[in-house]
């Protein structure tokens, strides 16, 4: 635990951080500066992010919707033009579409130029009439079917099967995937998978660490649980905290899960910081299909109050999450090469010191929350 791992070499800090001054130190900074694409704090070892914002991978998969290979490219392409360097995908997003899509449009990169993230715990099986179940994200056609493993060998299976489809020689970050009561497909059995996970796939993870054939591993998960439970158990690096904190929903992430996690210097990535569209007024909260009335009227309220600063919600939204130190990276999803540019621009937007007080003062954020 006190023996700290080497993960990046000093030579892909300077080049990852195109558009901005090289990471040298880490003295505390304006995070949004043109100037700085330093972070506040770093997971265990030197694991450092080129910036404090990047990509996740969803609508790489047709999350939501059905997106063409062009579109895709585009948005990627405007994603690396816009000096985003990390990415995070899964063998769960379009069942394997989103590394195919990610891995082809990296592969001409210098490798030492980005990170990537993935994730293990489903296996994909080829199956070119596998039709899911209609509740799930993925639209369009689908070539393979799953199953879950969380078992050692399982580990290295789905590491080997990324590698493949992205068709690049190594892989930064591994999170632990949906491990958690959320997971309609596991339920109430997620503890017994989670049993499985402790002696198999956390321990692999932690050897393929040491071993170099990874950078860092850690929990991918919507709920708090699997997160302490994991940090109880194991070595993590750092956590996947999904839509559990972000400008409408971060009270238990603030001060129950930051405070364990920070505790063992493990830091975080933010998935879903939109609530996977919400705060960019989409007609959607989460992942599930309705919106629930007291986050729709709590969005009206700090909308009234955003309005009268001159930005919009989705850059409030996406400082907020950006503005903890136990924050390393947050990771919105696009699926149009404006919204990651737009995404981009937000992270670069100072917001008004006397809005953050205005909705402290409302109560429609935290007291304790970092601003």
């Amino acid at each position: 635990m006190n023996t700290r791992r080497k993960f990046f070499k000093q030579s892909a800090l300077a080049t990852a951080a195109i558009a901005a001054s090289p990471l040298s130190s880490f003295a505390s900074q304006d995070i949004y500066s043109e100037n700085s694409t330093q972070l506040q704090g770093l997971p265990k070892g030197d694991l450092k992010f080129p910036s404090k914002y990047g990509m996740g991978g969803v609508a790489l998969g047709n999350g939501f919707q059905e997106n063409s290979n062009e579109k895709i490219t585009k948005t990627l392409e405007a994603a690396w033009n816009a000096g985003i360097r990390y990415f995070d995908t899964s063998p769960w997003y379009g069942l394997g579409l989103s590394e195919r899509r990610l891995g082809q449009f990296l592969f001409e990169k210098n490798s030492e130029d980005f990170i990537v993230s993935t994730k293990i715990g489903r296996l994909m099986q080829p199956n070119d009439s596998f039709t899911p179940n209609s509740d799930l994200l993925w639209k369009g056609k689908l070539n393979f079917k799953h199953k879950y493993d969380y078992t050692a060998s399982g580990v290295r299976k789905s590491v080997e099967d990324s590698l493949q489809r992205m068709g690049l020689s190594s892989i930064d970050v591994v999170f632990v995937h949906d491990l958690s009561p959320d997971n309609g497909d596991l339920g109430e059995s997620w503890t017994e998978q989670f049993e499985i996970a402790k002696k198999g796939a956390f321990q692999e993870l932690t050897r393929m660490r040491e071993e170099g054939i990874i950078k860092a591993w850690g929990m991918g998960v919507n709920t708090p649980e699997p997160i302490l439970k994991c940090l109880e158990v194991a070595d993590p690096d750092l956590m996947l905290v999904a839509i559990q904190y972000s400008l409408v929903d971060h009270k238990n992430a603030l001060n129950n899960v930051f405070p364990e996690m920070d505790k063992k210097n493990v830091k975080a990535v933010i998935g879903g910081p939109l609530n996977a569209g919400f705060l960019a007024d989409r007609n959607r909260f989460n992942y599930g299909g309705t919106m629930p009335e007291d986050m729709v009227v709590k969005k009206k309220q700090i909308n009234a109050i955003v309005k009268k600063y001159n930005v919009d919600l989705a850059t409030v939204a996406l400082n907020f999450c950006a503005a903890h130190p136990t924050v390393a990276s947050v990771i919105p999803g696009a699926s149009l090469a404006e919204q990651v540019t737009a995404n981009v621009d937000s992270f670069k937007t100072k917001v008004p010191k006397a809005l953050w007080e205005e909705l402290k003062d409302a109560k429609l954020i935290e007291q304790n929350a970092p601003v």
